[in-house]
């Protein structure tokens, strides 16, 4: 390559896509690179495309930093490193002018955009000389180098990424420091000229952290006193039932040492959504975590939670469907099949996080709200938001003690509820008392069948349309105590968006951008159904063209 002219720097202000195939080890040297830049201080964030199969096919990597603080990946590349010999013409031709290119020589294939800059090495080759038959997976690390000297990444940073990535694999981290340090050199030596980007350290937050949705929801699970996970794999749900499996030994060990959770690996999704039923009808705190295609199988047993009115928490991480759909791609469509999940007259509480604070959070409060409630609760996540690595400054712990609900547990206390009937709304708030079995208080009653207030078998259409109606009462009852909106509002509103969960980070970036252009946009993050009243109020005068509420 030329020496270039003398150009300005842009510091902190750019995305890098790294395309490699699925299988080669590039996720451990994408997040080296990451782990690196965040160590500096830089706001950055990782979003993982990657393919449904284990080896083979095309996956990209993005990494965003950005001193702004935004956190959705941008909407073209700055820095393009090309690995994959299936994508490498799809991935070159889809460039602006000026993208920077670092690409893997002995792919053998042209980078033929003369308006590109572009740095090659040799990078298999290289990796040969160190280990042979670890070479495809080495090879990876000598971009991690080549980034680290083209954006002055520091030494320090990346060799404690790198440790934490490989904690307690000392061959790997010696080998992989070496092929680090060969890639630094090599384009030291060998690469003329600069690229207009790079990293400049900040102050890093000592709290802050990188973490995804899924283990965040996770930890909370488990600050919010889950006692009983049963689950059955499924992308992308998967690494929260994991990463509970991970942390629970290190958070949650009984005082003598044994477990305070039991984990079940069921056979299936409706075997799963059966045990949560069964945990909150005994008094415990049970949860499972699926996608769309197991929300399908677990609808009768969602039917019976909501009918016997039996706590429990279903956590959906968003895929692409119908169908088996696409397993590693987001979306959001799962949303309205939730809130009236299963068949006949059925309305649920879901709760949304939209970012990795407010899934810990969440995480917690949600067991509240079905033993509140006595209800199954949805958690509505995605793939995005729920499998990639996002910033947070610290989490909000549980800050009182666990709400459990309407539950008898002595004899005094159910003689003292007037007429106790299991159904019976005695409060006027639709939420009737409880007892739990093993308690010797009588009668313990839950019935999916058609009952009366006392939990008497019946098919009489008045007593139907009673129970039903005094349903919805109690899950409307809940609207204005769950989370509430996040209202960004302008006196001179010309836009509104509504929106909810993973689409925080894009919206907020977007709002700024049209805030730019003079347009006036006000927004609002829903974070929970059925909608809080705050919702609705905004929605119903944006119809009537009225002025945005003052807002504190």
């Amino acid at each position: 390559m030329e020496k270039q002219e003398t150009m300005e720097r842009i510091c902190n202000d750019f995305t890098i896509n790294i395309a490699t195939a699925n299988g080669t080890g590039s996720q451990s040297a994408n997040l080296i690179v990451l782990n690196s830049m965040f160590q500096m201080g830089v706001p950055v964030s990782g979003k993982n495309l990657f393919p449904s199969n284990i080896s083979g096919l095309p996956t990209w990597f993005i990494i965003r930093a950005s001193d702004r603080g935004y956190q959705a990946p941008g909407d073209k590349a700055h820095i393009q490193v090309l690995m994959n010999k299936d994508t490498w013409q799809k991935d070159l031709d889809s460039l602006e002018p000026g993208t920077v290119v670092i690409y893997n020589e002995d792919v053998k294939l042209p980078v033929d955009r003369d308006d590109c800059p572009s740095f090659g090495m040799p990078m298999t080759k290289m990796a040969r000389g160190i280990n042979p038959k670890l070479a495809r997976l080495m090879c990876n690390m000598y971009y991690v180098g080549a980034l680290a000297h083209l954006l002055g990444i520091d030494d320090a940073a990346v060799s404690d990424a790198l440790g934490r990535q490989f904690k307690g694999k000392e061959k790997a981290i010696e080998l992989n420091t070496r092929a680090i340090g060969e890639g630094r050199a090599y384009a030291e030596e060998n690469w003329e000229g600069g690229i207009p980007y790079c990293v400049e350290a900040r102050d890093k937050d000592p709290d802050a952290f990188l973490v995804e949705g899924n283990e965040a929801v996770a930890l909370g699970s488990i600050f919010g006193g889950v006692n009983m996970l049963s689950w059955y794999p499924i992308t992308p749900s998967s690494s929260l039932a994991e990463s509970i499996i991970e942390w629970l030994p290190k958070l949650r060990e009984g005082d003598d040492g044994g477990a305070t959770c039991a984990v079940i690996q069921a056979e299936d999704e409706l075997a799963a959504a059966g045990m949560v039923i069964g945990a909150g009808w005994a008094g415990g705190r049970g949860m499972t975590c699926t996608s769309g295609p197991g929300i399908s199988l677990m609808s009768e047993f969602i039917g019976l939670a909501y009918f016997a009115e039996v706590p429990g928490v279903i956590w959906d991480i968003n895929r692409v469907g119908p169908s088996t759909g696409l397993p590693t791609r987001t979306q959001q469509g799962d949303l309205s099949m939730l809130y009236e999940a299963s068949h006949g007259d059925t309305q649920h509480i879901v709760i949304i996080p939209g970012t990795v604070d407010e899934c810990f959070e969440y995480g917690w409060r949600i067991f509240d709200y079905a033993e509140r409630f006595q209800t199954l609760v949805f958690g509505f996540s995605d793939l995005d938001l729920g499998m990639n690595n996002w910033s947070t400054a610290g989490f909000q712990y549980p800050d009182s003690p666990m709400d459990r609900g309407k539950v008898l547990r002595t004899q005094d206390e159910l003689d003292a509820v007037a007429d106790y009937g299991r159904y019976r709304d005695v409060d006027g708030d639709g939420i009737p008392y409880r007892t739990l079995p093993g308690s010797g208080l009588d009668p313990v009653l839950y019935r999916g069948t058609g009952h009366d207030e006392d939990g008497v078998y019946s098919e009489a259409p008045d007593v139907y349309y009673a129970t039903v109606s005094r349903l919805r009462r109690k899950i409307d009852g809940a609207r204005d105590l769950l989370p509430a909106p996040v209202i960004r509002e302008e006196e001179e509103q010309q836009i509104g968006v509504i929106y909810y969960g993973s689409m925080e980070n894009s919206i907020t970036e977007i709002d700024d951008m049209l805030e730019s252009t003079g347009l006036s946009v006000s927004t609002c993050r829903v974070r929970a159904l059925p909608y809080h009243s705050e919702v609705e109020t905004l929605h119903r005068e944006a119809r009537q063209g009225h002025r945005p509420r003052d807002k504190p």
